[in-house]
Parts: C-alpha cells; sequence; structure tokens
C-alpha cells in the first residue's frame, strides 16, 4: 500500500513528476527525501532550513547543489535544501552507488519514501522500506499493459461463457463441484489480471486515463459476481466458513493452485479432488440479484425462505407474497423474471 501510495504521488501528470523530470532532463541527478520528523532531523546534517511551497521549478533549481531535498509527507513544502544525510551505516544495503545506498538506507531507518535520480544512469527510483522501484518510461508501461488488458478480454470472454453455462445448469439442477469450481477460477483470473493493469493504471497517472476506462468496463461486476458464487454453494452448519474466508482462501491459492479444479474446489469448501463430479445445489442469489429492482434485503429472506434455487423456480405467487417483505407486485416481478432468466439461459446453451 505504501508502494502504490508513494507511486501515484510520483506518477505523470503530478507536480513532484514535474520535476524529477525537470532534473532528468538538466542531468544533476538529486535524492529527495518524502517525509519529515525527528528521525530525519536527526540524520541531517548542514544544507538550509527552506519552508516554502512546493514547486516543480523550485525543486529543479534546488537540486543543483550538492546534498539531500527534504519535503514534507504531502509534497506541499519544501523543509530543507542540500542537507548531509547520514544514516546508520549499520543497515545494510546492496545498493554500490553514495547516492542510492543513502536513498536505500534513509528509507529502511526513516519509514519515509526516498527518491534517487541518478545524473549518471539518467534513471528514477523510489526507495520504499525494503522494496526499490525503478520508474519507467509510460510507453513502456502501456505497451505491458496492453498486453495484460488483451489478456484480460480473452479471459473476460471465457468467463461470460463459463458463467452463462452455469446458469443454465443451475436452472435444470445438474450443477456439480467442477462446474462451480471452473467459474470461481475464471473469477478469480480474471481479478488477478485486472489488479495487475490498475497497478499500471495507478504508473501511468495521467497517461493511463483510457487504460482505466477499458478496464472499468471489462471489470464492472465481477466482484459482485464473485460473491454471489460463494454464497450461493457455501456449506451450511457450525463450522461453514464465512464468505469473506473463502475468498481469502480463495485468494491464497498460488497460480499453480489456480489451474487446478480440486484445490479450488477445497478452497470453496465445497469438495475434494475425488468428488468434482458431485451435484451441488444454488441457493439462487446469482439468479435473484439479475432480476430488476430487488432488493438485497428481500433476496436474503426470499432465499432463507425456500433454500434452494429449484424451490424458487417452482413457487407461485402466492408463495412468493408468503416472504416478509414481496408483496403482490414484487411476487409476480420475481416470478417472470426468474421465467425470463430460465428460458433465456436454456436458449443461450441449446439453440
Amino acid at each position: 500500500m505504501r508502494l502504490r501510495a508513494t507511486l501515484a504521488s510520483i506518477a505523470p501528470g503530478t507536480p513532484l513528476r514535474d520535476g524529477l523530470e525537470r532534473i532528468l532532463r538538466g542531468r544533476t541527478g538529486a535524492l529527495i527525501v518524502l517525509g519529515y520528523d525527528r528521525t530525519v532531523e536527526q540524520i541531517s546534517t548542514g544544507g538550509f532550513t527552506l519552508d516554502v511551497p512546493f514547486t516543480s521549478t523550485g525543486l529543479r533549481e534546488l537540486a543543483k547543489m550538492d546534498g539531500a531535498i527534504i519535503l514534507d509527507r504531502d509534497i506541499t513544502r519544501i523543509h530543507r535544501a542540500a542537507v548531509h544525510l547520514m544514516p546508520d551505516h549499520n543497515i545494510w544495503s546492496d545498493e554500490t552507488g553514495t547516492r542510492h545506498r543513502t536513498a536505500d538506507r534513509v528509507a529502511r531507518q526513516t519509514g519515509f519514501p526516498v527518491i534517487s535520480v541518478s545524473q549518471s544512469m539518467q534513471i528514477i527510483a523510489a526507495y520504499v522500506g525494503s522494496t526499490r522501484h525503478v520508474l519507467e518510461g509510460s510507453g513502456q508501461i502501456l505497451s505491458r499493459a496492453n498486453q495484460a488488458l488483451a489478456t484480460l478480454e480473452r479471459y473476460k470472454q471465457r468467463l461470460d461463457e463459463v458463467a452463462s453455462t452455469l446458469s443454465a445448469l443451475e436452472i435444470e439442477d445438474l450443477v456439480t463441484v467442477r462446474d462451480v469450481a471452473v467459474v470461481a477460477q475464471r473469477l478469480e483470473m480474471v481479478t488477478r489480471i485486472a489488479a495487475e493493469i490498475e497497478d499500471y493504471v495507478l504508473e501511468l497517472g495521467t497517461d493511463g486515463r483510457l487504460l482505466a476506462l477499458q478496464l472499468e468496463e471489462l471489470v464492472t461486476g465481477v466482484d459482485a459476481e464473485r460473491e454471489l458464487v460463494i454464497r450461493d454453494y457455501l456449506p451450511g452448519g457450525r463450522r461453514t466458513k464465512s464468505p469473506d474466508k473463502v475468498l481469502a482462501s480463495l485468494e491464497a491459492l498460488s497460480s499453480i493452485e489456480l489451474v487446478d479444479a480440486a484445490a479450488v474446489s477445497r478452497a470453496l469448501s465445497i469438495g475434494t479432488g475425488e468428488h468434482l463430479d458431485a451435484a451441488v445445489a444454488p441457493r439462487g442469489y446469482r439468479l435473484l440479484a439479475k432480476v430488476p429492482r430487488l432488493p438485497p434485503t428481500v433476496v436474503d429472506r426470499l432465499v432463507e425462505h425456500f433454500g434452494t434455487l429449484q424451490k424458487l423456480l417452482s413457487a407461485g405467487i402466492d408463495d412468493l407474497q408468503a416472504v416478509d417483505g414481496v408483496g403482490e407486485l414484487r411476487a409476480r416481478s420475481v416470478r417472470e423474471g426468474l421465467s425470463r432468466l430460465a428460458e433465456s439461459s436454456i436458449l443461450e446453451r441449446y439453440v
């Protein structure tokens, strides 16, 4: 999270990134600490106390002097410039250059992000805790991001196919553990690829606006669908995991485990590798979520009252009205909505 926040503060379009780019073009190099407290003060000697508003041009001019520049945490003021930093030499660092080694040690000792601009190598490196991240140009990042976006589009298309198949199987009461595991597997894959693209969007700043719009269009509704699948097939009983714990178990799977339907089914707590073809019955959360203007509280009451999707599908208007909060109009809306979903799902599968 700290690295993400730091990357957001130095992304293209921000005043700090503008200042860093100016320093790169001026070929002067710089060492910039993004935070000021007692610890930073203790390892700082010499230099000038400024306490002036931050500007990208001011940062560029101050970088012409030797020494570090110290900003406040919010990057709104420049506290000191031309400072000689003396971090604890016992702090381990594998950096060899004086500026980079100092940046690494200061970041580890103070907990504040430190930016190092290399004069000879013409690179910008961000040190956050024990992590070193070298900033790349927007063109390089966009190239990788577009490859990831193309992969996401293919995975999303496959997800839509298996989700549609699952809906048809639910209506026909033919769902197996394997069918649920495949949908959960695809949902998790799409989520992971989307998270990778989100990191690219963050690092691109204003250059990633179009990418962000494309990503949002592709993944809208995926998080909700993932939760609905888990709630639909979560086993009952006292020892049942909560949906959040099941989701955490799914997220904890390695890339290798995720392609194994048996491992996914174990994470979902719906079976083992030996019972992938065992039948399971959905509660009805997924299909009820597709019925227009149906509040979540009413969905919960319907599922609690009927227990399974098959009972919901066979329920008449009077049966639905027996549920608290479901009047005649809403009962007809639910009945007609489920009927349309059943008809369209079966048509999509067999036609």
